[in-house]
């Protein structure tokens, strides 16, 4: 098991990554973030793929500055299997040892044993216009360990499979991995893919990192509004102050500190979309923080409509993305559609308020 350190910066067009990071020996680390944060971006740059204006890459004791693709010992697995259309499931998997050197028989018998890995023995003749995606895949993923890599880049592996073959092959790559401890890296969209693979969470946007962690921290305590939407939380940036969070445009987010937060400190408000009530006109009654927003669309969430919301006219930009769930018969009293300007209400005892920390800090709008 390999260690991998990187500190790399990649300009592609008018963007540009500036990222650093650690993979522990054996650890799963997941890749999160927009579309256009970056993650193929770095996937692609430690791949060797891209021409990096600062590449500070070490995996093991190997520094791979300028080590061409096919010495990195770096495995790719991307969310299409790309396999050879002319050779078998055997020769595509026993190509890469082929190319490191080894004999055909001890290729194809490398193959053997990792398409028994991967639960396709009997895949091994055919050819890839015969195998359906799941089965694929299931050969590509053997294809990228036959080589033995110090380090495994999976790349959205299961965007392209259908919902019936994406668990049993996302079983499949968890318990293969484990297996044999590679060193591994995973882009993905897909929080479950995180929560049944990953150690720990890296968040990306705008290509850089504002946010890392173990997974279940960073679900349960995200630090950054990407985070936040894929843990099916609302977040507020701001400040800490005793009464919960003032954001940057000086709103009050009444809420409780579960740990200490200095007064001023960068923080998050989070809470529940169930927690979060709706109106058409300002509520009345019990203490709670309202927030005018515009309707930006409706979903159907479980058993519950999801509504998000958009910022108002003259609302700050931080209220964009917040969600409410209500019931299908509050939605009909309220006689609401995108585009409506309604109130969000949340009670301060659902509201609980942490230090943004270091990493939050550098992609959040506080004040």
């Amino acid at each position: 098991m390999s260690r991998l350190l990187a500190d790399v910066a990649v300009t592609r067009g008018g963007f540009s990554l500036e990222v650093a990071l650690t993979v522990e020996p054996g650890e799963v680390v997941a890749v999160l973030g927009a579309n256009g944060a970056g993650k193929s971006t770095l996937l692609g740059t430690l791949a060797g793929l891209y021409r990096p204006t600062r590449d500070e890459v070490v995996l093991g004791d190997r520094s791979l500055a300028g080590v061409p693709v096919h010495r990195r010992r770096v495995g790719l697995l991307s969310q299409q299997a790309l396999l050879f259309p002319h050779l078998s499931a055997r020769d595509n998997v026993a190509f890469g040892p082929r190319a490191a050197g080894s004999g055909r028989r001890a290729a194809r018998g490398t193959a053997d044993r990792w398409l028994a890995m991967v639960d396709a023995t009997a895949l091994a003749d055919r050819r890839p216009s015969a195998l359906s995606g799941g089965q694929a895949q299931r050969v590509a993923i053997a294809r990228a360990l036959a080589c033995e890599p110090e380090l495994l880049l999976l790349d959205e592996p299961f965007a392209a499979l259908d919902v019936d073959a994406t668990p049993a092959v996302r079983s499949l790559l968890r318990r293969v991995v484990r297996a044999t401890g590679v060193t591994t890296l995973m882009v993905t969209h897909d929080v479950l893919d995180a929560v049944v693979l990953a150690d720990r969470l890296v968040v990306l946007d705008a290509g850089r990192v504002v946010e890392t962690g173990p997974t279940a921290e960073v679900l349960r305590r995200p630090r950054s509004a990407f985070a936040a939407r894929v843990a099916g939380l609302d977040l507020v940036p701001g400040r800490s102050c005793p009464e919960g969070l003032t954001t940057a445009d000086g709103m009050l987010i009444g809420g409780i500190h579960p740990e200490p937060v200095a007064h001023g400190e960068p923080a998050v408000a989070l809470f529940a979309p169930a927690s979060v009530s709706v109106f058409r006109d300002p509520p009345k009654g019990s203490p709670r923080t309202t927030l005018p927003v515009r309707l930006a669309a409706m979903e159907p969430h479980g058993e519950l409509v999801r509504l998000r919301a958009a910022a108002s006219a003259t609302g700050p930009g931080w209220i964009d993305g917040l969600a409410a769930d209500v019931t299908p018969a509050a939605v009909a009293e309220l006689g609401v559609e995108p585009g409506d300007e309604v109130f969000f209400a949340v009670k301060a005892a659902e509201v609980t308020v942490y230090p943004a920390g270091r990493e939050a800090q550098g992609g959040s709008a506080l004040p």
